[in-house]
């Protein structure tokens, strides 16, 4: 093995080491009960993530790479795959919570079978190939996605239990006032976009594009919780002037009155997190919000939401790591210090999941990852207080449909 490669194939081991280490270590707080149910369609049971991402190493690195290939059990495939159609039939994914075997234990069997392959794997001379390489990165990068899904899943399953316990504590201290709010302006022109640097990025990233953008302007800070309860106050639930047409059926049909997780007890307000029923932070950043409510709360501020190429221009021009100064860390959802997690919420934009120009899918079943979901879905640029760390890049592009709520979603306003 060249050294080159050998540096390379060591140097992922060891990230791949780390990223599974912390998926179960995020599972530490857990009861076993806690790994099997689901709470809707859109989650995933806590034991479906830690198969489905050891399922995606076996499949896609130790398939094709590893000498007499076998897999670990031949019923694994059909359980744990997520939406790979040429990978073969798969169990619906809304009744992944009946699924009560294989066993919690089991599953960690299955982790720690697959891990001691794929060391093997990257100790031999295959770990020469770039191609084998370039999918331990994606794995990694895989897995770490889920380790964000795995937390708000769960927050999502605990909030429908009327104890509303905890999971991790103790609580944090409520935030301290953040900066006045102010508007950066800026002047527009031609820019690129898009990732063009060393290190990993996923294929939506790219390609590297031109946009045109006319002058704007950004808020310097997120919106608060305290802010947000202004339009709750002022009957912004019951004002169909300031929401979209699809946005208001949500609120009819679902009878949305305030943020996910949010509550009112004893005359005040209370959210829902990992640590259990909290005051509501009101200079915190406001969380868990639908891109309906993001719009509508724009509009009743007499704003709009940042596109996205306006958001990474931006970006990169304020900060070295590509993040805004976001008024304040979102405490009352954040995991425990030391999990790897970094940034505050998610920012919704008004541009929808498209391809870049050029942009062109990988050939095969990874070829599915993300482009197959460029329609009905809007992005969400920067990070919250759940995301890898590594992954809190000016050109990261998340996505989710625009009634979302359960992910830590928030409110960046702009104007033209």
């Amino acid at each position: 093995m060249t050294s080159a490669a050998a540096e390379r194939a060591a140097s992922l081991l060891i990230k791949y080491r780390e990223a599974r280490a912390l998926t179960e270590r995020l599972c530490e707080p857990l009861a076993t009960e806690d790994y099997v149910v689901q709470s809707m369609p859109d989650a995933s049971p806590v034991k479906w993530h830690l198969a489905h991402t050891t399922w995606f190493f076996e499949t896609f690195l130790l398939g094709p790479h590893e000498p007499a290939f076998r897999p670990y059990d031949d019923s694994f495939a059909y359980l744990h795959n997520s939406y790979y159609e040429t990978m073969g039939a798969r169990h619906p994914r809304a009744r992944r919570g009946m699924l009560t075997r294989p066993t919690v234990d089991q599953v960690y069997s299955y982790r720690a079978s697959v891990d001691d392959r794929i060391a093997e794997l990257l100790s031999t001379e295959l770990a020469e190939r770039n191609d084998l390489l370039d999918v331990v990165e994606l794995g990694v990068n895989h897995e770490q996605q889920h380790q964000e899904l795995l937390l708000t899943d769960l927050q999502h399953l605990l909030h429908q239990n009327p104890l509303r316990a905890s999971l991790i504590g103790p609580a944090p201290s409520p935030s301290s006032p953040g900066p006045t709010l102010e508007l950066i302006e800026h002047g527009g022109g031609l820019f690129e976009i898009g990732h063009d640097e060393d290190g990993f990025s996923f294929d939506s990233e790219g390609p590297r594009h031109r946009v045109h953008l006319e002058p704007f302007a950004v808020s310097s800070a997120l919106v608060t919780a305290g802010e947000y309860l202004e339009f709750i106050e002022a009957g912004g639930y019951s004002r169909p002037e300031l929401w979209l047409s699809d946005g208001w059926a949500a609120v009819q049909r679902e009878g949305w009155q305030s943020p996910l997780y949010w509550e009112r007890v004893g005359g005040s307000w209370q959210r829902f997190s990992l640590y259990g029923m909290l005051a509501l932070d009101p200079h915190a950043p406001v969380a868990h919000v639908s891109y309906y409510e993001a719009d509508a709360y724009a509009r009743f501020k007499e704003s709009r939401l940042p596109t996205e190429p306006e958001w990474e221009v931006l970006a990169r021009e304020l900060s070295s790591d590509g993040q805004f100064v976001d008024g304040g860390v979102l405490v009352p959802v954040a995991p425990p210090s030391g999990s790897g997690f970094a940034g505050s919420v998610w920012t919704w934009t008004a541009s929808p999941y498209s391809p870049y120009p050029g942009f062109m899918p990988a050939a095969g079943a990874v070829g599915e990852y993300n482009g197959k979901f460029m329609v009905n879905q809007m992005v969400l640029r920067g990070g919250s207080c759940f995301t890898s760390a590594s992954h809190v890049r000016p050109t990261y592009r998340n996505f989710f449909p625009p009634d979302a709520r359960w992910q830590v979603t928030g409110i960046r306003l702009a104007r033209r």
